[in-house]
């Protein structure tokens, strides 16, 4: 029997069929590309975390082989500094954990082997003008000065906002204490040029990008805030040496 083409029915079944079949192999390709994918996210995480701490790949280092050489230990704390059991430090979801009260809060630490001794790195999560901001900032095992940080965004205005990622920027934590003078916690400040203030740790603010400056500031104070206990027992820890 002669099929007419040019019938409905023919264009509706033809149509049918070719859908399905192009959904399954996008759907075997999805399937056959997502080990990779994954395990890229994964590696750009672990080079995010590892850019905290001033460590980044040379030659032919895998970020897997150097995540593994200095990230000699990972855990969960709560807000009180207790370490939390059945957590993976890697798998907590942080944009999700930021908006709850600090003490409801899972909180990944990231334990790191450097030239300079063990650093101690947690995620921060914030705002920006156009979308989330994030980053690893690294402690010193006092608890209390920052060694180094990373700081990434999904969609800051190249040259304004997104110089957040730019180590002309992030450099400028090194050192900072997070603690005043009297032991509380306040994390770190992002200010404009001529407006620093007396006494408080302070950065310079990305000019021209004041609303993303000030993501960070409030990301830093929010994400850091809830680790104050976890941060004094390494201080403690650390006078008993």
């Amino acid at each position: 029997m002669k099929i007419n083409k040019e019938n409905n029915v023919y264009t509706v079944v033809y149509a049918s069929v070719l859908v399905i079949v192009v959904g399954f192999a996008l759907a075997l390709v999805y399937q056959a590309l997502r080990p990779a994918q994954l395990e890229n996210i994964a590696n750009d995480t672990k080079k995010q975390i590892l850019a905290s701490a001033l460590i980044y790949p040379t030659g032919n280092e895998s970020i897997g082989d150097l995540y593994e050489k200095h990230i000699k230990n990972s855990y969960c704390v709560d807000s009180k500094g207790n370490k939390i059991d059945g957590e993976t430090a890697l798998d907590v979801n942080v944009a999700s954990e930021v908006k709850k009260p600090a003490d409801e809060r899972v909180l990944p630490v990231f334990v790191c082997t450097t030239e300079k001794g063990e650093k101690y790195i947690v995620p921060v999560y914030g705002a920006g003008l156009w979308g989330p901001i994030w980053g690893y900032v690294s402690m010193d095992d006092n608890g209390k000065d920052i060694y180094g940080a990373y700081f990434g965004h999904q969609g800051e205005t190249p040259g304004l906002g997104a110089e957040i990622e730019k180590p002309q920027f992030s450099s400028q934590f090194e050192g900072k204490s997070i603690f005043g003078s009297n032991g509380d916690f306040e994390s770190v400040l992002v200010v404009k040029k001529g407006q620093e203030p007396a006494g408080k740790a302070y950065v310079n603010a990305v000019s021209g990008g004041t609303i993303t400056s000030q993501g960070v500031q409030k990301m830093l104070y929010n994400s850091l805030e809830p680790y104050t206990e976890f941060f004094k027992n390494l201080a403690k820890e650390s006078n008993k040496e």
